[in-house]
């Protein structure tokens, strides 16, 4: 079922967004080479807890999940494309991670992610981070009152199949509010004029997750959780929550 927020639902869940975008902003800055993720994980922690809000992905079970999610970050690096949990491992010189964030206030929720360098990284990861972003931008310019989620869709995988990425099949946005996940899915590829109409209320949190190879295929790790790529080769996910209002798309995920 679609869920149309008033501008008081919509103003809670900026709150959330605001929360979100700092603690990312902080744990970016945080993430070195030599950084353990769980070390992250418990920034992120502490950040949200003290903000006054609650962390959307720490037991979270969709149907699909054989566990509840573990962690309050899904932190993915290199070939893990989403859903990362994070563990002792330590960050490396080069290495590309995504972390992907989500909080709550009174029972409403932001739902954010970037990927950033650990140190120097090489040409071909940076193009790739930066294409990722490009097609979130090209995603948000298209979610407008009276257009169609196809439309977001589209303008996603223009971006990255003229760049030459995959974008993994199954993996994709999706409506956020009371509930973390909710109707309607935001698909990653799609034709435009296609599919729901958007109208005033509607909150989507648009997410595209970009890879090296131009492949579409994806793999779960035994962890249940991790998505990998099948080939090893690096992955970029960027993804903000966006309101549908009269005057344009609002980020309600940004400081």
């Amino acid at each position: 079922m679609v869920e149309l927020k008033s501008a008081a639902e919509i103003a809670v869940m900026r709150e959330a967004g605001r929360v979100v975008a700092q603690t990312l902003t902080a744990v970016a800055g945080a993430a070195a080479a030599g950084v353990r993720l769980s070390e992250l994980d418990e920034l992120a922690a502490e950040m949200i807890a003290r903000a006054g809000a609650k962390p959307s992905f720490l037991g979270y079970q969709p149907d699909w999940a054989p566990t509840p999610f573990p962690s309050v970050l899904c932190l993915s690096v290199n070939d893990a494309i989403v859903h990362g949990i994070p563990g002792k491992a330590r960050l490396k010189d080069g290495d590309l991670l995504s972390i992907d964030c989500g909080a709550s206030i009174d029972g409403y929720h932001g739902d954010a992610a970037l990927t950033v360098a650990i140190g120097q990284i090489d040409g071909a990861a940076r193009r790739l981070s930066e294409t990722t972003e490009a097609a979130l931008a090209a995603g948000i310019a298209q979610a407008r009152l009276g257009a169609r989620i196809g439309d977001i869709s589209h303008a996603i995988e223009t971006v990255a199949r003229d760049a030459g990425y995959g974008l993994p099949t199954g993996l994709g946005g999706h409506g956020i509010g009371s509930s973390m996940h909710q109707d309607p899915g935001v698909p990653n590829t799609g034709r435009p004029g296609r599919g729901l109409v958007l109208r005033e209320g509607l909150v989507l949190a648009i997410e595209p997750m970009l890879t090296e190879g131009g492949g579409d295929r994806c793999r779960v790790d035994a962890d249940g959780w991790t998505v990998l790529t099948v080939d090893g080769k690096r992955a970029a996910h960027f993804e903000h929550s966006v309101a549908i209002t009269g005057d344009g798309p609002v980020v309600l995920t940004v400081a």
